[in-house]
């Protein structure tokens, strides 16, 4: 038996360069959970951030974990060449494939935000096709 993240069981398989951050949203939950942070200083999401959650967001089947009333939502964001330096939002699949399609390395971040009491957490980046740099 090996000893990779893949050789455990229920991991799923990522793309290279993928970063998951479950781990420390988990911790993050746990410490809200148990009363050492309060929902001021978890749910602090940024204007322009819920703006983006409420009008370009993907919706997701997960609750939120912090008011637990509404679904979570996923804001996702690339960074690139010829891009702007506060990056893109990104409101289709067919717009990140499109994406993908340009010449240069692309980092993508995918944010979850609750729409209602403003929790966010940035769930996972990746690399938008790394292959192709130019």
């Amino acid at each position: 038996m090996s000893f990779t993240a893949g050789s455990i069981r229920g991991v799923e398989r990522r793309t290279p360069g993928e970063v998951d951050y479950r781990l420390a949203r988990q911790h993050l939950i746990s410490e809200y959970r148990k009363g050492r942070l309060a929902q001021h200083e978890v749910c602090d999401a940024h204007p322009e951030l819920m703006r983006a959650a409420r009008e370009c967001a993907q919706p997701s089947r997960e609750d939120c974990p912090i008011c637990e009333a509404h679904k979570l939502v996923l804001v996702s964001y690339v960074f690139g060449p010829r891009l702007p330096s506060f990056g893109r939002c990104i409101t289709s699949a067919k717009e990140l494939k499109a994406l993908s399609k340009r010449s240069g390395e692309f980092s993508c971040y995918v944010v979850e935000v609750c729409p209602s009491c403003s929790w966010n957490h940035l769930a996972r980046t990746f690399l938008l096709n790394p292959a192709r740099s130019a």
